[in-house]
């Protein structure tokens, strides 16, 4: 197989970082802000609770289908063999598919109607990010921190630009969801024509002996890859559990209005992102500079915990502020050294599928922790506890990453 060029210029880090910007715009927008707008029923004194079960719900839908839908289609684009690419046409048809399903979902009325256009935008993120994410694995060895920077910065300020934007224009439910179906469907097609995507030499003939479906997913039974897998996803959900039900929070943990708790919550969003991209450009340049990625992986999972425990503990609308900002060092670092310590595992097969497996780690995390919390919230009938298990959720992640056999730094 050709051996990927190890550099790319600041085109292609551009574009890849715009098309990251729109994935996580358009899946973070809605689970932060559109659907808990979209099911919240505050009519009487416990109703509440039923939006968020039936947000939690839907979420969690969506990330069951995502954690089939991601390795399939990396493992699909891993084999495809067209003239316009073997990632490409997978990035452009799971960006037509999220922008059809949120123009869906700009018009639903019932729960259900909500879910299944929920699962058509999970299914075309989940197609668009296996093919974007296998372009490290791809085209990069020496620049694996700073594209996975990339990734875990656009992550950030795509909370901010589409938070921020629904928010200071006043745009309704239904026209946020639209104005996400045009900016995915627009964007991600144009970052996937023109980033590259060449052909390995291998492809040179479409023939070949069929891999057994149990050989493709061999690198789960290597123990470290499995081990920082589990890991990656301890994490994310504990992250998940900590952001996303933060609307939910300010309108009922902290008894905000309406208006006020839509304007605070940007403010924390701002607040997480700043931090957050600050810790993922920072953490990515060390990683590559060092190759020292496990420490990093860490230290980041156990500042998130305590930022967890302080809301627990304290919970308060400047107690929240001061977590938002440890949240987003930890999570920053963690996201971008994570990824790029899990590319370093690879071996030369099969990037997009086992990319893929990692991206639904971290995806699974982000869907299934609203879910998660809902149900914890509903137990106790509020979110000490919510917070509580985002910490010990990021200790144990962080726990299954320090018994990982770091991988030879790639040179």
């Amino acid at each position: 197989m050709t051996r990927p060029p190890g550099k790319v210029g600041a085109t292609w880090l551009t574009l890849f970082t715009l098309a990251w910007l729109a994935i996580w715009t358009v899946q973070l927008t809605p689970i932060q802000l559109l659907l808990p707008l979209q099911l919240n029923t505050p009519d009487s004194a416990s109703g509440w609770i039923q939006g968020v079960v039936s947000s939690g719900l839907i979420l969690g839908v969506g990330g069951l289908v995502a954690l089939v839908a991601v390795p399939v289609a990396g493992g699909l684009s891993d084999r495809t063999r067209l003239r316009w690419g073997r990632r490409r046409p997978w990035a452009v048809g799971g960006s037509l598919l999220a922008g059809a399903s949120l123009a869906a979902m700009a018009f639903a009325k019932e729960p259900l109607a909500v879910g299944a256009g929920w699962v058509g935008v999970s299914v075309g993120l989940a197609l668009a990010m296996a093919a974007f994410t296998a372009l490290i694995a791809d085209q990069l060895t020496t620049q694996r921190g700073a594209a996975s920077a990339s990734v875990s910065s656009s992550q950030a300020v795509g909370i901010v630009l589409g938070v921020g934007v629904v928010v200071l224009l006043g745009l309704g439910i239904a026209a946020g969801y639209l104005l996400l179906a045009v900016f995915i469907a627009v964007v991600g097609t144009v970052t996937a024509a023109l980033l590259p995507d060449p052909l390995p030499e291998s492809f040179a003939h479409v023939g070949g002996a069929r891999v057994p479906l149990s050989e493709r997913f061999a690198i789960l039974r290597n123990r470290d890859f499995a081990w920082m897998l589990s890991g990656r996803l301890a994490v994310n959900i504990g992250n998940a559990l900590g952001t996303g039900l933060l609307l939910f929070f300010l309108l009922y943990g902290l008894h905000q209005d309406p208006a006020g708790a839509e304007d605070n919550l940007l403010l924390l969003i701002v607040v997480y992102t700043v931090f957050v991209v600050i810790a993922s450009i920072a953490a990515g340049a060390v990683s590559d500079r060092t190759g020292r990625r496990k420490g990093l992986v860490v230290w980041s999972s156990l500042i998130q915990a305590a930022a967890a425990v302080l809301i627990a503990v304290a919970p308060g609308f400047e107690v929240t502020l001061v977590a938002a900002a440890l949240l987003g060092v930890g999570y920053g670092a963690f996201s971008t050294v994570g990824l790029a310590f899990a590319t370093d595992m690879l071996g030369e097969e099969d990037h997009a599928l086992d990319l893929g497996l990692v991206t639904v780690a971290s995806n699974l995390g982000q869907l299934l922790g609203p879910l998660i919390g809902a149900g914890l919230v509903a137990l106790v009938g509020g979110f000490w506890l919510l917070f509580a298990a985002s910490a010990l959720l990021s200790v144990v992640g962080a726990l299954m990453n320090a018994v990982v056999r770091a991988p030879v730094r790639v040179s």
